[in-house]
Order: structure tokens, then C-alpha cells, then sequence
């Protein structure tokens, strides 16, 4: 990435860019649904009316962004702007007020082309999308929505066997409009080596999360080094005590009562990329 300017370091400390809701530390984003479907529990929203009602009540929680992944009515993750478009009216016109994001992603449209296509046909845009770069064509993805006006979160596989091709595809990427974009750590582990070696990259904001049996983990190692950081039923369906999650709500609650209070002194709020209610 180049034309950062500054020191060369991601800026892991106060990486969220918004404070969750009530102000209390590093941006908390809620994953709504994931890659799961009915067969995964209730806790899983399905419709865009049950989708609109979580993200209501995770943000009533204290998540300060959404991240919802559109489906078909039969369930097929999609990119069209008749997917698209009709469900973030659905969540903002239910009141949802902080930022949406959207996957742009090979599990919703397999070819390259394709993708880049969809994105430059939607008519109801999302405040953010996020990119793979563990895809070949991430780069080219992320600048069709820059140019769009949608503010990009480029998702980075660290540890587990990732490789080291993901990062260095990020690094090569040289968007026009870097203050639009954020990097997305996903975790295998919590692993503070893996975080602290972020200090070098460009000054971008930095958000972290795990799946599964990371998931906690890694949101404590977020909240130690004031990074953001996501949850929710699509990362995970258990609360940090092994119990199973009635909802969003109750995940995003049990963030906030591990987050709160444990940005370290100092920290800088900037504002988010992109206002919600577009």
C-alpha cells in the first residue's frame, strides 16, 4: 500500500475508528449471520426482518457496526442488487443507525468478474464491504468499491496455515482513497506475536476476531491492545462460559462486559468511514 505517509505502523491502538455505542472503547462490530443457516439454532437471524431485529438488538447491546451477509429466500449467500438493496432498506428502515457492512465474497459469487460486476450494479449501497485478500483478485475488488464510495475492510488470514500471501497481497494493493480502508486480522489464535508484528504495516486502522473456539480468545487479545474487534453468531454460537447464545444480543453483551473499560489511556477515536443511513 502505498502514499500512507507516516511512521509505516498499522494503527493497532484505537483501530476501531468508532467507539461502540455509549462511547465504551475500540469499535465492537456484530457478524449477524455468517455463513450459517437455519440448521445452526435459533440464535441464527434468517429473514431480513429477523435480521433487522438483531441488529436492532446488538447495537442496542453496544455494538457499534453490523455486518450482515445477504441471502436468496432460499438461503443462497448473493451479491445482486435485488438482494442487496432490499435488505439494508429492511435494516435501516427498522432504525438500524450505526454502519452496515456486506460481504463481497467468492461464497457469494464464485467468479472475479462477476463480483466486480455486481458491486458496480448496486443501487442501495452499504457503508462498508469486506474483501478477502486471501482471494487473487481482492485488490481489484476493493478499488470497484472505493470507487462506488463504499469503504473497504480487507480481511487477512494470520496463523493456521494461512501463508504469508493474503499479507503480502494487501501490501502490494495501492488504493487511491487509503482512509477508507481497514485491515481485518482473522486469527487462528490468539496470538500476541501475530498482532504485534502489525506495528509495521501501513498506518490503517485494525479490527481482529477469531471463529470458534478463537473467538473469545481473540476478542480479549483485541480489547488488551485496543484494537477492534467482531462478534456474533457468525463467528460464534457459545458465550464465554460455554453456554449457548440466545442471540447476537447476548454475544455483543458478554464482548461489552469483557471490553469495557480496557482501552488504554490515550487512545484516538477517529470518525468511521462512510455515515450509516445512506
Amino acid at each position: 500500500m502505498s502514499g500512507t505517509g507516516g511512521t509505516g505502523r498499522a494503527s493497532v491502538a484505537g483501530s476501531g475508528w468508532r467507539a461502540g455505542s455509549g462511547g465504551r472503547g475500540a469499535l465492537l462490530q456484530v457478524g449477524l449471520n455468517g455463513s450459517r443457516d437455519a440448521a445452526d439454532g435459533t440464535a441464527v437471524p434468517m429473514s431480513p426482518r429477523a435480521l433487522a431485529e438483531a441488529a436492532l438488538a446488538a447495537v442496542a447491546a453496544g455494538a457499534g457496526e453490523v455486518l450482515v451477509h445477504p441471502r436468496t429466500p432460499c438461503g443462497r449467500e448473493s451479491l445482486s442488487p435485488r438482494v442487496v438493496g432490499p435488505l439494508l432498506e429492511e435494516l435501516r428502515g427498522a432504525g438500524v443507525r450505526v454502519p452496515l457492512a456486506v460481504p463481497a465474497s467468492i461464497a457469494a459469487e464464485p467468479d472475479p468478474a462477476g463480483r466486480r460486476k455486481r458491486v458496480r450494479d448496486w443501487v442501495v449501497l452499504p457503508d462498508r464491504a469486506t474483501v478477502s485478500f486471501a482471494e487473487a483478485d481482492a485488490g481489484e475488488l476493493g478499488s470497484a468499491l472505493l470507487t462506488r464510495g463504499v469503504a473497504v475492510d480487507a480481511v487477512v488470514p494470520l496463523g493456521g496455515g494461512a501463508g504469508p500471501e493474503p499479507l503480502a497481497r494487501f501490501l502490494a494493493w495501492a488504493p487511491t482513497d487509503h482512509r477508507r480502508v481497514r485491515l481485518v486480522a482473522e486469527l487462528a489464535r490468539a496470538d500476541p506475536a501475530l498482532v504485534a508484528g502489525l506495528r509495521w504495516l501501513p498506518p490503517v486502522p485494525v479490527v481482529l476476531y477469531g471463529r470458534e473456539g478463537a473467538a473469545w480468545p481473540v476478542l480479549r487479545l483485541a480489547s488488551r491492545c485496543g484494537a477492534g474487534a467482531r462478534i456474533g453468531v457468525g463467528e460464534v454460537l457459545h458465550l464465554p462460559d460455554g453456554r449457548p447464545a440466545g442471540s447476537n444480543a447476548e454475544l455483543v453483551a458478554a464482548a461489552v462486559e469483557i471490553t469495557a473499560g480496557a482501552a488504554p489511556a490515550g487512545v484516538r477515536e477517529s470518525a468511521p468511514a462512510g455515515g450509516a443511513g445512506r
